[in-house]
Order: structure tokens, then C-alpha cells, then sequence
């Protein structure tokens, strides 16, 4: 993931206040998304959600920091650093 310079991105931000294994990036009515969750749920693996309808702006930002542009965009917070995995497709890969 690519850090620019300045503040703390609104990223960086939530991922650093997330205190469960991963981090979901999601959109009202997203069946890839709901299937993400189901795949957390049963790996036994804790997640956060995050609504880019909630946020203005924020869907932009993590394009641009991620270059993935669709829904879900899940990260990884169980390592000293985050892991950007992708979407659900890449999520089912990777665990």
C-alpha cells in the first residue's frame, strides 16, 4: 500500500482503528460483499465493515491507494502491517 506524504490518509486511519483480523470495504447491495462475510465467518476469522455510502470521498481514496476499483476491498489487519487482499474472489483465494 502506498503511503503519500502529508497527514494520514482516512485509510490509514480506519485501519489503524480497526481492532478485528480484517477490514471490509463495502456498498449498500453488494452481493460479492456478503459473500466476503460469509467467508470470514467461516474461517473464524473477525471483521469490520466500512460503507463507502457512509463516507464522501472515501471509495476515491482507497481506489487510488489500492488501484482496485469494485467492491468488497478487504485488508488483512493480523500482521504487523496491513495486507491489501482484494475482493471477495481474491479473499477466497488467499484463505
Amino acid at each position: 500500500m502506498r503511503r503519500g506524504a502529508g497527514s494520514l490518509s482516512r485509510l490509514l486511519e480506519l485501519i489503524e482503528g480497526t481492532q478485528t483480523d480484517f477490514l471490509v470495504f463495502t456498498q449498500t447491495i453488494c452481493p460479492y460483499c456478503t459473500r466476503a462475510f460469509r467467508t470470514l465467518e467461516a474461517k473464524g476469522q473477525t471483521f469490520s465493515e466500512v460503507n463507502f455510502d457512509n463516507y464522501d470521498g472515501l471509495r476515491q481514496e482507497v481506489v487510488s491507494e489500492t488501484g482496485h476499483r469494485t467492491v468488497p476491498v478487504v485488508f488483512d489487519l493480523r500482521g504487523e502491517e496491513p495486507i491489501f487482499v482484494g475482493g471477495s474472489d481474491h479473499l477466497m483465494e488467499y484463505l
